[in-house]
């Protein structure tokens, strides 16, 4: 049986947002974890803070998500240092937006680098500790990728980004129905707009009428809950308005 006390989790982009919320609530629920992000410095002092605060354990690995070696080391460290992982959640990314016509091909690889080559390779290399926890757990294991409502519903000029998220929705899937026997599955968190540091920039998009970074926090690790026989392919979070598939 799986207990709050012994669960582990993998989380990147973790040192602010999204990230930084989910990492805190499941440390306040007594998870152990490994935590990833770019800047060393945020994120050992996040890091440590958190574990100060909660007791659990902590690690702190920066990576940078277009380097696949990075990559590479932070899975090797995860698994040198639990013994399982009970949630995958794969929150690093990037964006960039630009009209279909002219969109540079170079940022456009950078783009999937970062928003899915990384989540691939991730679960590949974890794929062995994900199914050895899962069988397990009464819980199962979890992969859950931040994706986005431009990954569901076309939005002129993310053609790239939504093309990104489209394709984290596509691997969360496929993991599920490949996976299921070992207890592992995939959902991708698909928000609207949500006040964070990526949208600050949005002139067009009153901050004070998208998703608080809180909210996705929440619906994220509720799912972390569930038993494995429960399985949510994609969690769409929208913001109200008359057009309900709008970011």
């Amino acid at each position: 049986m799986t207990t709050a006390e012994n669960r582990v989790a993998l989380v990147t982009g973790a040192s602010r947002g999204i990230g930084a919320r989910i990492a805190t609530a499941l440390a306040h629920r007594g998870w152990d974890l490994t935590l990833s992000a770019r800047r060393p410095e945020s994120l050992q002092d996040f890091a440590e803070n958190l574990a100060e605060k909660t007791g659990r354990r902590v690690l702190a690995v920066p990576a940078d998500m277009s380097d696949e070696d990075a990559v590479s080391e932070l899975a090797g460290r995860h698994d040198e240092s639990f013994d399982r992982l009970d949630a995958l959640v794969l929150n690093a990314g990037m964006g960039a937006i630009g009209p279909f016509s002219d969109f540079p091909l170079r940022k456009l690889d950078k783009l999937f680098t970062v928003n899915v080559r990384s989540a691939y390779q991730l679960v590949q290399q974890l794929l062995p500790t994900l199914r050895e926890t899962g069988t397990g757990s009464t819980t199962g294991a979890r992969v859950i990728a931040m994706a986005s409502m431009a990954g569901v519903s076309a939005e002129p000029l993310n053609s790239a980004y939504g093309a990104t998220k489209a394709a984290l929705i596509s691997l969360c899937e496929t993991l599920t129905v490949e996976e299921h026997a070992h207890g592992v599955s995939g959902v991708a968190v698909c928000p609207g707009y949500v006040a964070t540091d990526m949208t600050a920039s949005r002139d067009d998009v009153d901050a004070d009428t998208m998703i608080t970074a809180d909210d996705v926090a929440d619906q994220t690790v509720a799912v972390t809950q569930l038993s494995r026989t429960v399985v949510i392919p994609r969690l769409l979070l929208t913001r109200p308005g008359p057009n309900l598939w709008h970011a």
